[in-house]
């Protein structure tokens, strides 16, 4: 029989392409050209050439055909040994963590010594299908048994021509993420100047990062960018708040725009995570180490929740399932999809009625200390592309960790919040 007792998951590094604006620096990149220098990277960092890894796992939202096998395809296109395993998942914006979580899960299990994960997406080169009536056509002209059955068919192109474009929007509610969110911003009262505040922190704190090193052995460069081209460093409260609202206009009182929002982004991301004894065999100090992870979701079609907000679902069953507080943590990773998104979380785990009457708790979860929040930025100021940031995050928040034992001597702890399309969320718990 196997060994079921679980092992220690620790997380060795990431890394990165520096993510961009869609349209720009990648749009001419696939899903496979940018995952495979993401990985070529994490390859060249920890001396991976020729290596079997247990598993390669990740995804993209936003895929063509050709994108079949993606995670395999992009081994093969590695110096990666071919024979290393590799698969592809996709929850939304929860892909890049999903991934990192099944790693870790079969890391723990035994059935893998080493394994990466992440995601990648291209919103520059999203793919456009035509239609179901083209499809039906061309699908008929191969199972056509005659000539004259051909004709037939041919004689109904020029109708059958209609092109799917593709759009970011619920396929039940036919709304965008940001008008969904621009509905929970005005029902629980977020303010406009918090979230400008917020997003320009968030470009503040990634700036001071990238100018002390912090993502030098976390991005590589990638077709002429060395920085995520995102990133303002001179961005303000004073200079977002001069920008007009585009989601939730319709209803009044709107107060998001595009500087609280995040970009259509490109980039991809890898994370690099093994046991401690193939670590230790391979001379790699971990970073920090994966403790567990809860996904949740909520019912935005039919029920009172709004459609990003799960994690306030995923958050407290992760706490509970591991003995710990929302205060118990030295840092907190929360996905930026929206500033308002962010604040919305924060105000729902301080209000005991939410508490209480959504999450089914004794009393609120409180308050968090905002100074330890997306402490060296995160997605309003590198931008969001889908299946790629869970994978910056566990990467980011593990050096973080790394850095702050090193600079107390103490256990440190961080926790991850993802918000993701279809009302789903995804938690998870860093320690080092």
């Amino acid at each position: 029989m196997a060994n079921t007792s679980s092992r220690r998951v620790a997380i060795l590094g990431g890394n990165r392409i520096p993510f961009a604006r869609s349209d720009g620096a990648y749009a001419n990149a696939s899903n496979q050209d940018m995952f495979t220098a993401a990985l070529g990277g994490l390859i060249d960092r920890f001396n991976l050439a020729g290596e079997t890894l247990g598993a390669v796992i990740g995804g993209a939202v936003l895929k063509h055909s050709r994108d079949f096998n993606l995670m395999r395809e992009c081994v093969l296109g590695s110096s990666l040994s071919s024979y290393t395993p590799a698969f592809d998942i996709q929850q939304a914006c929860g892909t890049g963590l999903q991934a990192t979580i099944a790693a870790a899960d079969g890391i723990a299990a035994g059935r893998y010594e080493v394994a990466a994960a992440g995601g990648v997406d291209t919103a520059s080169d999203a793919p456009i299908a035509f239609g179901d009536d083209l499809r039906r056509v061309l699908l008929g002209l191969r199972r056509a048994k005659s000539n004259v059955d051909r004709l037939k068919l041919v004689g109904k192109l020029p109708a059958a021509l209609g092109v799917e474009i593709p759009v970011n929007s619920e396929p039940r509610t036919g709304m965008s993420m940001g008008e969904h969110a621009a509905i929970t911003a005005k029902q629980m009262g977020i303010k406009r100047v918090d979230q400008d505040e917020l997003a320009a922190a968030s470009h503040r704190n990634m700036a001071a990062a990238y100018d002390r090193g912090f993502f030098d052995d976390l991005v590589t460069p990638f077709l002429g960018l060395y920085r995520d081209n995102n990133l303002r460093p001179d961005s303000s409260a004073e200079k977002l708040a001069k920008l007009k609202p585009v989601f939730g206009v319709k209803s009044g009182d709107a107060t998001m725009t595009a500087g609280n929002s995040t970009p259509l982004t490109d980039g991809a991301s890898v994370a690099l995570l093994a046991t401690e004894e193939w670590a230790s065999a391979h001379a790699i100090e971990p970073l920090a180490y994966f403790v567990d992870a809860e996904t949740a979701a909520v019912d935005y079609v039919n029920g009172k929740d709004g459609l990003l907000m799960a994690p306030t679902y995923a958050v407290p069953r992760l706490l509970a399932r591991n003995g710990c507080s929302l205060q118990d943590f030295d840092f907190y990773e929360i996905h930026e999809a929206f500033a308002s998104v962010v604040l919305a979380h924060l105000q729902a785990w301080e209000s005991e009625e939410y508490c209480k009457e959504r999450l089914g708790l004794d009393k609120a979860l409180g308050s968090i200390d905002r100074s330890k929040l997306n402490v060296n930025g995160s997605s309003l100021a590198a931008g969001h592309p889908f299946a790629a940031t869970g994978g910056r995050i566990v990467a980011q928040l593990a050096k973080q960790l790394a850095e702050k034992k090193k600079e107390t001597g103490q256990p440190v702890r961080g926790l991850i919040s993802i918000c993701a399309a279809g009302g789903q969320g995804v938690a998870a718990i860093l320690e080092a």
